[in-house]
Order: C-alpha cells, then structure tokens, then sequence
C-alpha cells in the first residue's frame, strides 16, 4: 500500500482503449486461473486501513526475516502512526518536494493556498482563532512562544511545568543564555504539576503540557488562574491528536498553542525534518513567527492568497525580527494538511479513540504481570509510566530481542534525574500505543515483557 491509485471509471476506459482491449478479464487474461484471485480477500468488516494494511504486511513479510522489524510501543514526542496512502502519494508530488518559501505571490497560488488550508486545521485543532507554518518542531515552537510572552509583557520570568517534555525544557533553557530568559521549573508531585510549589510572580508565561510527558493528564485549571492572575500568557504544550477526544488549547483558556505535527503524516525518520505546530489569540498576531498566509482577492476580483504581516520576518527586520527559529517547513506543514483533511472530524477521533483504547488495554494487561505495577494513579491517554523491579534499559534491550520496542526508559529522556520521580527513576518505562498497534500486538507485548521483567 505504498501508493494510492485513484482510478475512476473514466481513467480504465481511456487506459483499456490506449491498449485495445474490451475489458480487464482481457488485460489479466495471461495470469493463469489458479493464481487468480476470484473473491473477495477474507477479511472481518468494517476494518479501518490500519487494520488492512497489517494484513497485506503480514503477506509481504511471509517469506522474510521477522528479526529486522521492531513492533514500536515508543512514544515520548514522536509516534509510530499510520500515514495514509493517499497522504504518502500527494505530499510527494514534486510541486509540493521542491516548494520554496512562496515570496512570490502570482506563481505561488497552489503552495500559498495549501499552507492557508493548514493554517486553517491547525486553528480548528488548537481551539485558536490564528496559526502559522514554518516551525521546526515544537521545541522550537515552545521557544516562540517564550519569546511572544517576552514581547507582550516584557517580562523575562519563564515559568515552565517539569511535565512539559524533558528535551523541550533543555532546549527553552539553551535559548534562554542567548534571550536572557529566567527559567524556573515547577516539579512534579505524583505526576501532577506542583504549582503552588514556586513562585509565579512577575512570570511572562505559563507553561504547562497536556498530556505531560508522562502521558498524565492534568487539570489545567489552576494553570489557567496563575497566568490570569499574574497577567502572564497562558502556553500550552498539547498533544493534537489528544485534540480529538480531549479539550483543545482554546478550551482550556491558552493564549498560546504548541504542539509537535509529526503525527500528521510525517515518518518517524530518525528524528526528522518534523514540524512545529503554533497558534495563538489575535491579541499576540503581530508577535506570531513564521509565516502566515492571508486571503484576499486579486485585480481581477478572484479569490487568492499572500503572505502577511511579513515585517515580522528575519528577511525584511534581520536582527530586529519576531524571531529567527524558523525555516520552510512547508512540506511538512502540507502533509499534515492532508492526512488532516482525510481524516476530518471523525476520523481524527477515531484515531484518537484507538489509540486510547489500546493503551488503555495494554495498562491493564502489564498491570497483571509479576514485578510491573503503575508509576502513577493519574488518568492517561494513549501514553503511560510503568515502573518495574528491573532496570528499564535492560528490559528494552531483552525486549527487542523479541522483536518489540517497547517504549522509552524515563530516565533515558531526562538524563538520569528527575525530581518528579524520587525513587528508581532507573526502573521507569514509559510506553506508547498508537492506532496501529492491533490486538495481537498488544498481546504479545505483554508476554514479552513478562519474559524480560522475570527471566
């Protein structure tokens, strides 16, 4: 299923023409009837193309190695979802490959008008009235908006939750040496961010995670309250496939969106390129990075698209710009448009949904193992710590053995230590399921886990 091959009636007609033929029978009529297939493949109804597409893998790796793949239950930032083919086959189109920042308005149209529509689904998905494209990832999206706080109050105290992801706060801290940002960590308490831990006065923003990077989902509510009362920014770090069962940014009362957008059709490709998902309240659009597509109407009174607000840009300003953390991520920002817009309400949720059930059933079924119990007692969405009576690197490595990564040694993303987690942080997993991962999958990661956990 590597290429979507949309074939409508008119296309075989032209093709059974081009050949002079009358009719497939015709064109497959070299292909002896016993390979033939005759019927229908025997499949369960109403599976979804995750579901199928296992199945033709299952008859592609028939005769193969099963040793060179990885069952992937890792998670921590970036998933192991299912691209579409449809998206696979568009997004590679080579007017979208080889698209150049769109300068140029009057050859740029399709380009422009493609960024507009992701422009769009990210606001819809974030809950916010405006986005950008052009964002690296959402590190470097949450630095963007430490600067936009910045900016808007002119206040260099950056609050920050410690469940916001380990790598995001050590590369806002690495940009503050050059900003001249404070940066001040709020720890954890049982998974949960321990504000009234800190002091938040004179704070430039608020930032906290949803889901955090344990996978803990917290009441955001006092997070909220703390910028409100502190005339902060409000800057939430939020998961946009959460956002099809869960409350977006906008619901939540963020000022500030950040997300990373790899989930949206881009591979996990060894780390990169992805793509940094920002959007904000229309009181910060002057401050907002990157690019930002407008639509207006041309001489002749025809709907089409610019670049606005560009006095912003690193390329008109130099030193003086918004920001000079951003690129052309617009292949990027066009495959996540596509998969979103396959996907739609519906679908999205359904992705959600999946994900959720799964590891839900996962949590459940590890929980039975000897020597595997939760790291936390907080609700989760498809992502969760277990801690066990082993180092967790060693059990990684035991399991992969088997053929399964199983997800990522806490102590692994914080670089040994953490204050939210006082005791055995060595013994720590966290694990990840997304929509792809089937039944049997899950099944075999639990014994394969017992294995390792008590071999």
């Amino acid at each position: 299923m590597a290429d979507y091959l949309p074939h409508t009636t008119e296309d075989l007609e032209e093709m059974l023409a081009f050949l002079g033929m009358d009719s497939l029978e015709q064109l497959f009529a070299h292909i002896p009837a016993a390979v033939r297939l005759t019927q229908g493949l025997d499949l369960e109804p109403g599976q979804t193309e995750p579901d199928v597409a296992e199945v033709f893998a299952r008859y592609s790796r028939a005769n193969k190695a099963q040793a060179t793949n990885l069952t992937c239950f890792a998670g921590a930032g970036a998933y192991d979802h299912e691209v579409p083919a449809v998206v696979k086959m568009l997004g590679s189109r080579s007017e979208f490959v080889t698209a150049y920042t769109p300068y140029q308005p009057e050859v740029a149209q399709g380009v422009l008008q493609a960024i507009f529509e992701y422009q769009t689904l990210v606001s819809r998905l974030s809950g916010l009235p405006i986005a950008n494209a052009s964002l690296y990832d959402g590190a470097t999206a949450l630095v963007e908006a430490l600067n936009m706080a910045s900016g808007a109050n002119g206040r260099s105290k950056m609050v920050i939750s410690s469940g916001v992801h380990p790598h995001w706060r050590q590369v806002a801290r690495t940009f503050a040496h050059g900003t001249g940002h404070d940066i001040v960590e709020v720890p954890l308490v049982n998974g949960v961010t321990n504000w009234g831990s800190v002091d938040v006065s004179g704070a430039s923003a608020i930032v906290a995670s949803y889901p955090n990077y344990l996978g803990v989902l917290e009441d955001l509510s006092v997070a909220k309250s703390l910028a409100a009362s502190h005339d902060a920014l409000f800057v939430l770090g939020a998961d946009p496939v959460a956002a099809g069962v869960l409350k977006t940014a906008g619901q939540w009362g963020a000022d500030v969106f950040v997300g990373e957008g790899q989930p949206f059709g881009t591979p996990l490709a060894f780390g990169g390129p992805y793509l940094g998902l920002f959007a904000c309240t229309l009181d910060q659009i002057r401050r907002l990075p990157g690019r930002i597509v407008g639509e207006t109407v041309d001489s002749n009174d025809r709907r089409s698209f610019v670049t606005t607000l560009r006095a912003r840009e690193q390329d008109i300003r130099r030193e003086k710009a918004t920001s000079n953390v951003c690129t052309n991520q617009t292949l990027m920002a066009v495959t996540a448009a596509i998969q979103l817009g396959w996907l739609g309400t519906n679908g999205l949720r359904e992705v959600a949904t999946r994900c959720a059930q799964g590891a839900h059933f996962l949590y459940e079924e590890a929980l039975k193992v000897d020597g595997v119990t939760a790291a936390f007692s907080q609700p989760f969405f498809r992502e969760f710590a277990l801690r066990l009576t082993r180092n967790a690197t060693e059990v990684l490595s035991r399991m992969a053995g088997d053929g399964v990564l199983g997800g990522l040694a806490v102590s692994a993303l914080t670089g040994g230590d953490d204050a939210s987690l006082d005791r055995g942080i060595d013994n720590v997993l966290l694990v990840t399921v997304t929509e792809r991962r089937t039944r049997e999958q899950i099944e075999h990661y639990v014994d394969v886990l017992r294995k390792a956990v008590n071999s």
